[in-house]
């Protein structure tokens, strides 16, 4: 039987970023099963659009992935998700799979990286390992996306948890709750005297550059700084952290033992 792994992620326009991040989280994965072949799927549309625009570049949906596979003779695909939360672009990629499923024997699906209590304290571990040395006073503020779906509240969820373990970090998020200006107030509150900032996004794409590390007056870097609070942003995206890709890996590998139970 033909056998495929299909990494699910946004995607991003910028190549040397999907390089560091998500041709690295695929490589891990396709390590992890050599018994399947590699393929990609973007579920960002806008992406998909820019990069055949642009570049001449092109990537499949989900859907379309899957249409593919199905039409190649591959009968068993196992897909993983390149997401951090289970929110809107997780949920397209469960409906264009459920969509799909009478076309194969087996289809397989891991979840986010932030789908369980484990997995929480899992990348706080995993944080740890890119964060930079810090003095006195000092801690790490992490980016989030954020999201208009209810699984926004994952980011407040680990804010949460890193206050509770006192872990020197904090989490917000572009788009939803905790807005950059609550984590000013509390942070300033505390006498936190310096910031690092860091995207929790598994690419630094777009959001990082510009709304966290740019000049620009909103920016979360301007705005620390103009708080009394130095900012130092780095650009790296999540995927570059080797901790983080092998939650990933284990969120495949899960899905594929699930599999296996469920047929024996």
């Amino acid at each position: 039987m033909k056998k495929a792994l299909l990494v699910v992620s946004f995607g991003t326009s910028y190549h040397d970023t999907c390089e560091k991040n998500i041709v690295a989280c695929e490589r891990d994965l396709a390590a992890s099963c050599p018994d399947r072949d590699l393929f990609r799927a973007f579920t960002s549309g806008m992406i998909i659009r820019k990069l055949k625009q642009r570049d001449g570049i092109e990537i499949d949906t989900p859907l379309q992935a899957l249409q593919k596979l199905a039409e190649q003779g591959y009968q068993d695909v196992a897909i993983q998700s390149l997401h951090i939360i289970n929110g809107d672009e997780y949920e397209k990629i469960v409906r264009e799979v459920q969509s799909m499923r009478p076309l194969f024997s087996r289809l397989t699906l891991g979840v986010p990286l932030l789908s369980s209590v484990e997995d929480y304290a899992q990348l706080m571990l995993a944080l740890q390992q890119q964060m930079p040395a810090l003095g006195e006073n000092e801690k790490v503020v992490f980016m989030g996306h954020g999201a208009s779906h209810h699984a926004f509240a994952a980011y407040a969820c680990l804010d949460h948890m890193m206050t509770a373990q006192r872990f020197p970090a904090r989490v917000g998020a572009v788009e939803s709750y905790p807005e950059v200006e609550v984590l000013i107030e509390s942070l300033g509150q505390e006498g936190v005297t310096a910031v690092h900032l860091m995207p929790l996004m598994l690419v630094a794409g777009d959001h990082a550059i510009n709304d966290m590390a740019s000049d620009e007056e909103d920016s979360w870097k301007t705005l620390f700084n103009a708080a009394g609070i130095p900012a130092t942003p780095w650009l790296s995206g999540l995927g570059e952290n080797p901790a983080v890709r092998a939650m990933f890996v284990a969120h495949l590998q899960q899905a594929l033992n699930v599999a296996l139970e469920e047929a024996a």
